[in-house]
């Protein structure tokens, strides 16, 4: 029998493992265009030419936005 719904912490957990997978494709992606770039560089991309310039880096990076966006409101409305 299928379950008809997950609990609040399955979700949560499962879009802390989707954030955490498209933040390492936004790393790996900005490592290919700059090996020096770190975690921290990409919270100021406009630092970077090479993430700056890249329209691929650009649209994962907004994908991570995204799901980061997703995450911090369904956790409030989760809190609720």
């Amino acid at each position: 029998m299928p379950r008809e719904s997950l609990t609040h912490a399955e979700i949560d957990v499962a879009l802390e493992e989707l954030c955490a997978y498209q933040h390492r494709r936004v790393m790996d992606h900005a490592r290919r265009l700059n090996p020096r770039v770190t975690a921290d560089d990409i919270l100021n991309p406009i630092d970077i030419p090479e993430l700056r310039a890249s329209a691929e880096w650009n649209y994962e990076e907004g994908v991570l936005a995204g799901c980061r966006a997703a995450q911090a409101a369904l956790r409030a409305i989760l809190r609720k």
